[in-house]
């Protein structure tokens, strides 16, 4: 598939994403891309936020392409039961552990724990070795749980601008190469 034949949709985490941020770098240079805006970007409530989800997904007039980062993971996997059947594949990165006490800010953990369901479409987790929002082996583990490959970033942190992925070319790089492999 290429980007043109797709509804990319951004889903950014807590906070939304920067100038900066990949994802925002991203959807400057897809045509068809555009992010999934919240209401309330720094006090997160699941179901608004998976309501949101939806109402993007079914007003796609493509196939869709997910690419959530952090919080936007778990929105995308929550909606999932309600739109699986229409989206086309998702691009994961840095999935936090939503269901860890640990977790700050200790609103997020209202979006664990993850639904553990196989997912309906063809799906890439890319995950960080000292990501502090959550550890790799817990993306391993869901990632498995959700069919998902995973592609191992390193030392990378959040794979945000903060951990110094901007432009993030390797990102850009494995991206293209997960929707070349996905059917329009």
């Amino acid at each position: 598939m290429k980007a043109s034949e797709a509804d990319i949709l951004i889903v950014p985490g807590y906070t939304n994403s920067g100038p900066g941020h990949w994802q925002t770098r991203w959807q400057a240079r897809l045509s068809s891309a555009r992010r999934v805006e919240q209401a309330a970007w720094s006090k997160p409530v699941r179901d608004d936020w998976v309501e949101r989800m939806i109402e993007h997904v079914e007003a796609a007039t493509r196939p869709v392409v997910v690419v959530a980062h952090s919080l936007g993971v778990a929105t995308v996997i929550h909606a999932v039961p309600h739109v699986g059947g229409k989206i086309a594949g998702a691009f994961l990165v840095a999935p936090p552990d939503v269901a860890n006490p640990a977790i700050r800010p200790k609103h997020l953990m209202t979006f664990g724990p993850y639904p553990r369901d196989p997912l309906p479409f063809p799906s890439l987790v890319v995950a960080s070795r000292n990501d502090p929002f959550g550890t790799y082996e817990h993306a391993d583990d869901i990632a498995a749980a959700w069919g998902s490959l995973i592609v191992d970033a390193g030392e990378a942190g959040h794979i945000n601008a903060e951990s110094g992925h901007g432009p993030w070319p390797e990102g850009t790089m494995v991206f293209a190469q997960f929707l070349s492999r996905l059917k329009p």
